[in-house]
């Protein structure tokens, strides 16, 4: 029995990750809210002594707690996924997984930061977040394109993996700041089967598409 403790902003799209993470791989956890906007919650002392990026998600699990959305994947995959789907051992398949965690991580940002200025009127350049969110998008559906001609469904392997969990929210969401998800058929066409896989919630903004 898991003593995992998330602490979450229900709208915020990196805790939307590691619930999806936490729900997929069947564990039980306790939610702390976190008033993130307008609060600011996440950035005063109490929440600092957990994470002094001030940033959301943290998770703990006993004496461990850990921030950063990847580290979390990474971390709730190795510890709680004894069949090791979400995280493949095999070294070329562990690669891609990582590569994509990357992106995610990098590429995928200012699509966050784009989602979060729609809703929260934060600060930045917003054409340019747009813009580095299309090009993200166009590389991933460029990608899914090829992977489908080749009879496969996710972004590595043969079965979804974390790759697919943390890339999912960012397009999934995009319509939030008006991307159309029309312009990306095989990113449409993979989030239709990743809203099918056990464990799946959704969020507020997520596509159903019929």
């Amino acid at each position: 029995m898991s003593d995992i403790t998330l602490y979450n902003y229900e709208l915020d799209e990196q805790s939307y990750r590691a619930r999806l993470a936490l729900s997929m791989l069947g564990l039980e956890w306790t939610t702390i809210a976190v008033d993130m906007f307008p609060g600011g919650e996440q950035k005063k002392p109490a929440m600092l002594a957990l994470n002094p990026l001030g940033t959301l998600p943290v998770v703990r699990d006993g004496d461990l707690v850990l921030h950063g959305t990847a580290a979390i994947l990474l971390y709730l995959a190795k510890a709680y996924d004894s069949a090791k789907q979400w995280l493949p051992e095999e070294p070329a398949s562990f690669g891609a997984v990582a590569k994509w965690l990357g992106f995610s991580e990098t590429a995928i940002a200012p699509a966050v930061e784009a989602r979060l200025q729609a809703l929260f009127d934060t600060s930045g350049d917003a054409a340019a977040f747009r813009q580095a969110a299309r090009k993200a998008f166009r590389i991933m559906d460029d990608h899914m394109t090829a992977r489908h001609f080749d009879g496969k469904e996710w972004f590595v392997g043969d079965g979804p993996t974390l790759a697919d969990l943390a890339l999912f929210p960012s397009f999934a969401l995009s319509r939030d700041y008006g991307i159309d998800h029309d312009e990306y058929p095989a990113l449409r066409r993979w989030i239709r089967r990743f809203r099918t896989l056990k464990g799946f919630h959704t969020m507020p903004g997520i596509p159903d598409y019929h």
